[in-house]
């Protein structure tokens, strides 16, 4: 078999002097070394942390026990850090049984002392970066406390069992947290009707928390706008040894016969769905013998 032809040259054109026959390659943009690239890449991150915080998810300090034992908190020890979903309440109002926090309205903060700033600049930069990704205080007065009522409806306190009552029903308040007994006197309170578009809210550490039973005087003065709402708090983070969900157990619901939790109920549908693959199986089994018979 004859060798094939090669490409004869155009006129006034070797083969050497193609364009780019000697041109030696190119090469690669050089890399950084990695110690110039890690300033930006903690730059970047600071940023995407403090833009996602502002506007998705923040993480709060819980600096008192008024939560307990849902959020652990107190003074010079390390409270939970918790993740605030900031945008459900943008589709959604609080419900019963959300823990929120939210800023402190005006006749809860009215006698209170505003925190005191650092007078040291680099002080007061730390706190300032230290409280946007949630390791500092926060230099705005705000609180975490339970939804118990929304507006419209009215609360009391106590029935003959020491419940908190809601447009006259008991509520059911599993997350109370009761150092003794339940102090019904302690707890007790009037009627008060919640005003449209705010809530009622109280800790549920009930015997060491002033919540919408005493902020304000009490009664409508107690109640939070829904603006002041900041969001919902959804995840404990720090310290490891508390990481979880946070509860949002509606009280107002009434209790479910023969209950069972959440992932127990979830039993049928997986069983359901584990079963359909070998069903399929044997199902598509039986309809090939009996084309194989046909």
């Amino acid at each position: 078999m004859a060798d094939p032809i090669p490409p004869v040259p155009a006129p006034g054109e070797s083969g050497s002097e193609r364009p780019g026959a000697d041109e030696p390659p190119r090469k690669g943009r050089r890399k950084r070394p990695f110690w110039q690239e890690l300033p930006i890449l903690i730059g970047i991150a600071l940023v995407l942390t403090i833009l996602i915080q502002q506007f998705v998810a923040k993480v709060f300090l819980i600096p008192s026990a008024s939560m307990e034992t849902t959020l652990h908190g107190c003074d010079g020890c390390f409270g939970d850090r918790v993740v605030v979903d900031r945008v459900t309440y943008d589709f959604t109002d609080p419900a019963p049984g959300d823990v929120i926090v939210f800023r402190g309205p005006q006749p809860w903060t009215a006698n209170e002392i505003a925190p005191q700033e650092p007078g040291n600049f680099f002080t007061k930069t730390l706190r300032g970066l230290g409280s946007l990704v949630g390791f500092a205080p926060p230099d705005e007065r705000d609180f975490v406390k339970r939804v118990i009522a929304v507006g419209g409806q009215t609360v009391q306190c106590c029935d003959p069992q020491g419940r908190v009552l809601v447009d006259g029903k008991p509520l059911d308040e599993p997350y109370v947290h009761w150092l003794d007994q339940p102090p019904t006197v302690r707890q007790a309170f009037p009627p008060v009707t919640v005003p449209k578009g705010s809530l009622w809210v109280m800790g549920d550490n009930r015997e060491n928390s002033c919540d919408s039973r005493c902020q304000g005087g009490g009664g409508v003065n107690g109640t939070v706008p829904v603006d002041d709402v900041i969001g919902k708090a959804r995840v404990i983070v720090l310290p490891p040894s508390r990481w979880g969900g946070v509860s949002d157990h509606d009280p107002q619901a009434a209790p479910t016969a023969l209950g069972a939790p959440a992932w127990q109920r979830g039993i049928p549908l997986g069983a359901g769905a584990l079963l359909a693959f070998p069903a399929l199986a044997a199902g598509r089994g039986v309809r090939r013998k009996l084309s194989n018979r046909d």
